[in-house]
């Protein structure tokens, strides 16, 4: 079915005038007869009839007139709402970041982005869950960009280091390893761990640091998320290796640096390779890079 002729259709039963319609449409009413004609022999049925010089819609033509007024102005909606998504100096950035990041990272970058009135029409939904489901939602489309650890096996998606980020051992004030002020993850062998997860980015991180001085570590207990990670610290339930985010000022935990054994743990921009980005994506990813922590020159 031509979407023109349905477009034409629904003119023509408002003016319910062939020339009226026709100067409204800008074609000539050769064509817009042509056109209604072709539709009703489509249809298999008379959609206008002649009342004096005007035509109105017959029971059919009222009756397609419902459907074909409701599907074009949902058609046109979502051009409307394509063209605001897309637009260069608007739009809508669906963005992902693991839960370290959302206390003090992202609101500051945001504010840093949207405080320039070039970019002030821009708006964000935001996502956030450890890396493999972030990293899944990147590829199901249902964010543009992410903050994120980097994972091994993802040949689809563009993992760009943004920042590095500190990890360090957290105590309660009562464990014994409080007494220092600095940690030798040698030392931590004989207690227990809170342990992130095998969902968590930063898992393979922390098994790294381990492996590399063989040690095995003691798992209490794992969990997913940073703040419940701290908490159990805070009561004494174990240990744990953590990013050091300004969240942990809200636990009662002691921070210990970790000297031994030397590593890097970096945050990712990632997004799926070779996929489209609106403008404002585009606008968005860039003034990351520029912005990065690391001084990329990519």
């Amino acid at each position: 079915m031509n979407l023109n002729h349905l477009h034409y259709f629904r003119v023509l039963a408002k003016v319910e005038h062939y020339t009226q319609a026709s100067a409204e449409l800008s074609i000539t009413q050769p064509s817009l007869s042509h056109a209604i004609s072709s539709l009703e022999k489509e249809l298999g049925t008379y959609l206008f009839e002649k009342h004096g010089r005007n035509v109105r819609l017959t029971k059919y033509g009222k009756f397609f007139y419902k459907y074909v007024d409701s599907a074009l102005s949902e058609l046109e909606l979502g051009e409307k709402k394509l063209r605001s998504l897309t637009s260069d100096s608007a739009g809508t950035i669906d963005l992902a970041f693991i839960y370290t990041l959302g206390s003090h990272f992202i609101p500051s970058l945001i504010n840093n982005f949207l405080s320039n009135d070039k970019y002030k029409n821009i708006s964000f939904s935001f996502g956030q869950g450890n890396t493999k489901n972030i990293i899944d939602g990147l590829k199901n489309e249902k964010f543009d960009l992410a903050f994120c650890s980097f994972l091994e096996n993802e040949p689809t998606i563009d993992f760009i280091p943004i920042m590095k980020q500190e990890l360090v051992l957290i105590v309660s004030p009562e464990h014994p390893l409080a007494s220092k002020n600095s940690i030798d993850l040698k030392d931590t062998a004989e207690y227990p761990f809170v342990y992130f997860n095998n969902e968590s980015g930063i898992r393979p991180v922390i098994d790294n640091l381990f492996s590399q001085i063989n040690i095995t570590p003691k798992i209490a207990c794992e969990v997913e998320e940073d703040t419940s990670v701290a908490g159990l610290v805070a009561i004494n339930f174990g240990i744990a290796i953590v990013p050091n985010i300004p969240a942990l000022d809200s636990f009662n935990v002691k921070i210990l640096p970790i000297t031994n054994p030397l590593y890097e743990r970096f945050i990712y921009l990632a997004s799926v390779k070779n996929a489209y980005l609106p403008p404002s994506v585009n606008k968005f990813k860039k003034f990351v890079i520029d912005n990065s922590s690391l001084n990329l020159d990519l």
